[in-house]
């Protein structure tokens, strides 16, 4: 098991790092519904890594097994053909980058984040997490590596579970944090707001180039 966590680590923390649902977080934690909002929003986001990971899995789980080697030529080319398209999600990436002088574009559902209950907080993480085509690669890559590995249902639980945990960990940090201490968290999260815009698209530029490239080097590694 500790081989298939190993694994899944890289896009773990690939979905985790992503600033966008970072930046969400944020703004609905410096909105006037901070806390029903923020909650909803977690709530979301973990449901949607969840279900998005138990698909993959779950279909991963249908690659022939019965014989050790069977399955290496498909996981293979699974893993090539899924770096292959983290390049080109970091290439797209890289072109959409603000030049100097110029501003962060975020998306224009942002604005509407102030007007915002639990009901869509929640809803807006499961699209983010479930249906964001980064972190469906990352999960489909996370899925094949659990689900193709003969682990047991308690090994696959515990493996799920860490990956859940990485992946939820940068929306759970501050809207925990902030539900304890939201009068010290704010300044700093508006820092890290700024920060975040100015270098989200290096943030992920950098990010997907490396899962990229150690999927592609881990189905190379499967012939």
């Amino acid at each position: 098991m500790n081989g298939v966590i190993g694994e899944i680590l890289p896009t773990a923390l690939g979905i985790a790092i992503s600033p966008i649902p970072i930046i969400a977080a944020i703004l609905m934690l410096l909105s006037p519904r901070a806390k029903g909002t923020s909650v909803g929003f977690l709530l979301g986001w973990v449901v949607g890594i969840i279900v998005a990971l138990v698909v993959f899995i779950l279909l991963s789980s249908i690659i022939p097994a019965s014989d050790p080697t069977a399955a290496k030529p498909i996981a293979g080319w699974i893993k090539i053909i899924l770096g292959a398209l983290l390049l080109l999600l970091a290439a797209q990436q890289w072109r959409k980058r603000p030049r100097p002088g110029q501003e962060a574009v975020l998306p224009g559902w942002m604005k509407a984040i102030d007007s915002m209950n639990a009901g869509k907080g929640f809803g807006l993480g499961f699209l983010l997490s479930a249906v964001n085509p980064k972190n469906l690669l990352m999960a489909v890559a996370a899925g094949l590596a659990i689900g193709s590995a003969a682990l047991t249902i308690g090994q696959t639980v515990i493996a799920s579970a860490i990956f859940v945990v990485i992946a939820a960990s940068t929306v759970l940090v501050p809207v925990v944090a902030y539900l304890i201490a939201s009068k010290q968290m704010a300044a700093p999260l508006e820092r890290l707001r700024v920060w975040l815009v100015h270098h989200n698209a290096a943030i992920m530029t950098t990010l997907l180039l490396v899962i990229g490239v150690v999927l592609i080097g881990k189905g190379i590694a499967n012939f």
